[in-house]
């Protein structure tokens, strides 16, 4: 497999953005693992099963927060996160300054802040690390809205560029050790609040590759092994699981990306506590549009991410390890419709 001249160049731009770091012009910091450290998040197994298969909830309409709210209770609510008084960090993509689909929807971020404050939770943060070569994450938040959007539902924003980084141990193939923002392990508990969208390196940028963002910018897929971008992506998640899923599908980005291309109001999200089954139907929404020529012939589980993500065991191992429960807030019989060609692409 040959290096593409638009992989080269962005290799070239983060390695310039590289040695400015280590000539002192970046904030980024380094700190050693902590000696039998256990992450804040994702140290209980997933709570939201039904007969030991991973729920996942797709709930349509046009209001984020009760879309929010649906979906969360379909896979069993919030209760079983324990979220009394807890700090909980929200991981929306804030790739760069590009509204959504580059960029998770700001609505659907306050919604989810919203939610968790109402669900007991003590302080939400709003996190992130924009891509080197898309400058700083907080003039990305601004631009995308996200930040205005988390602030005025209660959330406090961090931008992980400017703190410090844990290094964390694991048993990949390309991966032995995988520096993490500090933030993942500062509090109780992570949502991940990606957007559904294709991506031309990574095949797609759902749940797994949400991750990417929280680690330091040397062990980026693009460092590590180009050639092998997609295992790189589903190695790096060895590092956390996070505590809920929760994956912004009211625009959907079925060509082109991770910066721009077609999209398709499908005005829906995704929850589940089960990050690979999450890709797998966000995966099946992206196939029914028929326009992604990475999936065109292939199911959602045999694309890169997803046969490494199965491998290493981060999630579901097949369709029949997952329950895919739907609703419809408006009765739009377009969404069950869709939901039906979803179901029959898992």
């Amino acid at each position: 497999m040959r290096i593409g001249r638009r992989i080269f160049l962005l290799m070239l731009a983060a390695g310039a953005s590289a040695a400015d770091a280590f000539r002192g012009k970046s904030t980024l910091h380094a700190l050693p693992a902590e000696p039998g450290k256990t992450p804040g998040a994702g140290a209980s197994p997933n709570p939201f099963v039904r007969g030991r298969k991973s729920l996942v909830a797709a709930v349509g309409g046009t209001d984020p927060s009760e879309m929010v709210r649906k979906a969360v209770s379909l896979i069993g609510g919030f209760g079983p996160l324990a979220l009394s008084r807890k700090s909980v960090l929200v991981k929306p993509n804030v790739v760069g300054g590009n509204g959504n689909p580059t960029t998770t929807n700001p609505a659907v971020v306050a919604a989810v802040v919203r939610a968790l404050y109402d669900a007991g939770a003590g302080k939400v943060y709003v996190g992130d690390m924009s891509a080197l070569v898309r400058g700083s994450t907080k003039k990305n938040m601004e631009r995308t809205g996200i930040l205005s959007a988390a602030r005025a539902a209660g959330g406090e924003a961090v931008f992980f560029e400017d703190h410090k980084w844990v290094t964390v141990k694991v048993g990949g193939t390309d991966l032995k050790e995988v520096p993490v923002s500090e933030w993942i392990f500062k509090v109780d508990k992570v949502v991940n609040l990606p957007v559904i969208k294709t991506h031309a390196y990574a095949g797609y940028s759902i749940c797994l590759k949400n991750f990417v963002g929280a680690t330091r910018f040397s062990h980026r897929p693009y460092f590590v092994n180009p050639l092998r971008w997609e295992e790189v992506v589903a190695e790096l998640n060895l590092a956390y699981r996070p505590d809920l899923n929760i994956a912004d599908g009211t625009k959907v980005m079925v060509e082109g990306g991770p910066w721009e291309g077609r999209a398709e109001n499908a005005n829906l999200v995704l929850a589940s506590g089960d990050r690979v089954a999450c890709d797998a139907v966000g995966l099946a929404l992206i196939k029914s549009y028929g326009r992604w020529e990475r999936l065109a012939e292939i199911s959602p589980w045999k694309m890169g991410q997803m046969r490494r993500a199965v491998e290493l065991r981060l999630g579901a191992g097949s369709r029949e390890e997952l329950e895919l429960v739907t609703a419809s807030l408006d009765g739009d019989p377009a969404f069950d419709a869709l939901m039906g060609k979803v179901k029959t692409l898992l």
